[in-house]
């Protein structure tokens, strides 16, 4: 690469970080006075034009400095990321310690490590539930609360619980449903939730044929359940510093963003759809679809529990401190992945006792 292009490069990453930090249009004697004191004011005014022409940055008024595009941002990542591969967050055993301490309660454990996250970047931080359908059935418990009303309780081989309430279309009473929750037991433990849900089921319906249409009510409720508790659901979890930032100054740019964040279908949807297969994974501009949301940023990585899948990460503005926040996203991550893998908090609770 020649050398002017390595500077324009430069440049632009200096502009970024420097929006990033003073919220401010960034001008070329800002740029030259504070990082690049060898060039002359009128080689940066150069470098901008061009990179202006490219698309990586825009003067949103005639006198104004210059802010990053979208496609300047992407480029600005490209350039930072190599530099965070090695940075490491420095509370790991801290967050290891609280997947220990409620290692019999997976979902508190997320709440804490959630809370964690959104103190840390100062984003509002989500977690996506775990995608219980990659999971094994240890055994299903189900609950009287009324007759037609029944509380399932799904627990995993991993030590995941899930629970729903549902109405059914019979009534069942307590030897009747103990004697159907014995039988599912006996055929569908250590199954997949997932071949479960597709599979089996259908095949138990088939072999009663219509001798029980009693059992038949039962296994369309449980189909039910196994619907409901396998889908993923997202909880979000922030101090209200992440709203003191200039992006929502606005009345309607709060709503917009609480809109956004409230349709978890297409939040999952996108995280799906652009899970990079690296360790963390970036959605910002054209990539949340509508134009409203142009301002706003996901960062996001995949993590499991025990084998099973989730998402961890933050939503923001898209001005925001990316070498901080993606190790951070991608460290959260990886510690809940390589913490929970099958036996392994179990066992250092006993070592730690």
């Amino acid at each position: 690469m020649k050398k002017n292009e390595l500077r324009r490069r430069e440049v632009l990453r200096y502009l970024v970080e420097e929006f990033i930090e003073h919220q401010e249009a960034v001008s070329s004697k800002q740029i030259c006075l504070k990082y690049l004191p060898d060039c002359s004011s009128a080689t940066i005014r150069i470098d901008l034009n061009k990179l202006e022409k490219g698309d990586m940055i825009y003067q949103p008024h005639t006198s104004a400095g210059r802010i990053p595009t979208i496609k300047g941002y992407r480029e600005y990542l490209k350039m930072v990321q190599p530099k965070f591969i090695d940075q490491q967050y420095h509370e790991n055993e801290f967050l290891r310690n609280l997947l220990v301490q409620y290692y019999r309660d997976t979902p508190m454990a997320l709440h804490y490590i959630m809370q964690v996250l959104a103190k840390e970047t100062d984003q509002l931080s989500f977690v996506a539930e775990p995608q219980i359908s990659f999971g094994y059935l240890e055994k299903l418990d189900v609950f009287h609360i009324s007759p037609r009303k029944l509380l399932f309780v799904v627990s995993l081989d991993s030590g995941l619980d899930k629970t729903v309430i549902l109405n059914i279309e019979s009534e069942i009473n307590p030897r009747q449903l103990k004697i159907i929750v014995r039988r599912i037991n006996e055929e569908l433990g250590g199954l997949r939730i997932y071949d479960i849900q597709n599979k089996y089921l259908q095949e138990i319906q088939n072999k009663i044929g219509r001798e029980s249409a009693l059992f038949k009510n039962f296994l369309s409720g449980l189909h039910h359940a196994l619907s409901q508790i396998s889908s993923y659901y997202i909880h979000f979890d922030g101090n209200m510093n992440f709203l003191e930032q200039p992006e929502f100054n606005e009345r309607k740019s709060i709503l917009s963003f609480l809109g956004f964040i409230q349709r978890q279908d297409n939040l999952i949807n996108l995280m799906k759809r652009h899970e990079s297969g690296k360790d963390f994974s970036i959605l910002m501009g054209e990539d949340l679809i509508r134009p409203e949301l142009v301002e706003y940023v996901i960062i996001y990585s995949r993590y499991e529990i025990y084998g099973v899948p989730g998402y961890l990460g933050i939503v923001g503005p898209v001005r925001m401190n990316y070498k901080k926040n993606i190790p951070l996203v991608r460290d959260f991550a990886r510690t809940i992945t390589e913490t929970t893998k099958k036996g392994m908090m179990v066992k250092q609770n006993v070592r730690n006792q």
